[in-house]
C-alpha cells in the first residue's frame, strides 16, 4: 500500500498543469503584417489553431514565443493571439541588441500583460557576450525579473560567458542548446555537442528548454533513442532546471504535435514526478506563470 506522503506526491503530479515552453503561432503573409522571412508550418497557424491543437492532446497552456524568423522584432501577433486567449498563453519576444533603446524596450515589454519572458538571437548575426546590448538586456531583464531565452546554437561558449557575466540574470537555453532539423532526417551525429551543453549546468543561473528532442532521433515514435543522451542534461541541470516543449511549429516537417506531446508521456523513462516537474512544474516555477483553468 502506498503511503500518504507517495500518495500526496502523485495527486500533486496529476494536477500539474502541462504547459508547453515554446510554440509559435503567425497569420498568413499580408500587407498589413508582412513576413520578414518563414517559419517551417502552414501558411498560417493562428492563436485559435494552436489552442484547438492544444486542446486535442490535453494541453493546458504554452509560452506563445513571437517568430523572429517571420516577425523579427515585431510581437503584436503574438499580442493579439494572448489578448484572445490569455487563459492559455504567455509571452516571449526577440530584442534587437543593436536598438539604442534596448534597456527602455525590455522594461516596457516586461509590465504588459501576459509577458514571461526577453529571447535573443545568438544565432544569428556575429555578437560576443560582451556586447552593449547583451549586457543591457540581460541587465535589464534582471530588474524586470524576468527570464532571458537564448537561441545560442554553434555558440554555446558565448551563452557560457554571458552567464559568467551576469549571476543575476535566469538564462534559458533555447531547444537544448543543439542544431535541431526542419525536415529528416537527423544530423548523424545530433547529439554532439552534448558535454559543452551539460557543462552549463555548473552555472546556477541557467535553465535548459528540452523542447524539439524529438527531431533529433534517428528512430519513429515514440523516439527510444533520445532519453540516453537526454538522461545526461537531467542529470547535469536537475529536473528543477529543465523544462520539456515542442517547437511547434518549426518541428513540423518532422512530426506532429501530437507526437512531440505523447513522446514524453509514453516513456517508461519518467517517474511521474519527473514527468510532471519537466511537461509544467518546473517551467511554472521558472516564469512564474501557469495557465488558467478553462481559459
Amino acid at each position: 500500500m502506498a503511503s500518504p506522503v507517495m500518495e500526496g506526491l502523485d495527486t500533486m503530479a496529476n494536477q500539474t498543469p502541462t504547459i508547453d515552453v515554446q510554440v509559435h503561432a503567425y497569420e498568413r503573409n499580408s500587407p498589413e503584417r508582412p513576413w520578414a522571412g518563414f517559419l517551417d508550418g502552414p501558411d498560417e497557424v493562428t492563436g485559435d489553431d494552436m489552442v484547438a491543437a492544444m486542446d486535442a492532446v490535453g494541453v493546458d497552456g504554452a509560452l506563445l514565443v513571437s517568430p523572429y524568423s517571420m516577425y523579427r522584432y515585431d510581437p503584436s501577433y503574438a499580442i493579439d493571439a494572448h489578448a484572445k486567449h490569455p487563459g492559455r498563453f504567455a509571452l516571449i519576444k526577440p530584442f534587437d541588441p543593436g536598438s539604442e533603446a534596448v534597456a527602455d524596450e525590455v522594461a516596457e515589454w516586461a509590465a504588459l500583460p501576459g509577458v514571461v519572458g526577453a529571447r535573443i538571437m545568438l544565432t544569428y548575426g556575429e555578437l560576443d557576450a560582451d556586447d552593449p546590448g547583451i549586457d543591457q538586456i540581460l541587465a535589464s531583464g534582471a530588474q524586470a525579473g524576468i527570464p532571458i531565452n537564448v537561441m545560442c546554437t554553434g555558440k554555446l561558449p558565448i551563452l557560457r560567458e554571458m552567464a559568467r557575466r551576469h549571476p543575476e540574470t535566469r538564462l534559458v537555453v533555447d531547444h537544448l542548446g543543439l542544431a535541431q532539423p526542419r525536415k529528416p532526417p537527423a544530423p548523424p551525429e545530433p547529439f554532439a555537442d552534448l558535454a559543452d551543453v551539460v557543462s552549463l549546468a555548473e552555472y546556477d543561473n541557467v535553465v535548459i528548454k528540452i523542447s524539439g528532442a524529438c527531431t533529433l532521433s534517428h528512430q519513429p515514435f515514440p523516439y527510444p533513442d533520445i532519453w540516453e543522451p537526454l538522461s545526461k542534461i537531467f542529470d547535469a541541470f536537475g529536473f528543477d532546471r529543465c523544462m520539456w516543449g515542442t517547437d511547434w511549429t518549426r518541428a513540423v516537417g518532422v512530426l506532429t504535435y501530437e507526437q512531440g506531446v505523447e513522446a514524453f508521456r509514453v516513456t517508461d523513462q519518467l517517474s511521474d514526478s519527473e514527468r510532471s516537474a519537466l511537461m509544467g512544474g518546473t517551467l511554472t516555477n521558472i516564469y512564474g506563470w501557469s495557465p488558467e483553468a478553462g481559459g
